[in-house]
């Protein structure tokens, strides 16, 4: 009678082409997704409800593992990637969505005519010294929710 072999540690599934897009797919929804819902708050609330950053880190952590992004720094990486993209997303949504309210004009209308040096003019004076303390902790969220 021979021993038994240990049972050999459970490796990743092969990525497919079905399983990368599908978890590119819930990254981007993720990101868009949460982008839409702060948004959303910020204009019902009137506020610019920063601490949505944190949470949308969390989010964004939570649809990475669905993903199946495989753990490590680089997982992390894309998360803080992602909470980025969705401060990004955000910021330049509320601030042309407020000056196309005030023109008379859709959000999908405004988006693409705001300028670079008008929604960083407009983030910096709508933005607190807590709004950006939310934003940073958010973006340290991130790194260690997604790891």
């Amino acid at each position: 009678m021979t021993p038994a072999a240990p049972p050999a540690a459970a490796s990743p599934p092969p990525r497919t082409a079905l399983s990368w897009t599908l978890s590119w797919s819930l990254l981007l929804l993720g990101t868009l997704g949460f982008a839409t819902v702060w948004l959303l708050l910020s204009l019902y609330s009137g506020r610019q409800n920063s601490w949505m950053a944190v949470i949308g880190a969390i989010d964004l952590a939570w649809m990475l593992r669905l993903g199946g992004w495989p753990r490590g720094w680089g997982r992390a990486a894309m998360g803080v990637l992602g909470t980025a993209a969705i401060v990004l997303i955000y910021s330049w949504s509320i601030a042309s969505t407020q000056i196309g309210l005030s023109l008379g004009v859709g959000l999908l209308d405004s988006l693409p005519k705001l300028g670079l040096h008008h929604a960083w003019l407009l983030t910096q004076l709508a933005n607190g010294p807590a709004d950006w303390a939310w934003l940073a902790l958010g973006l340290v969220a991130a790194a260690f929710a997604s790891r």
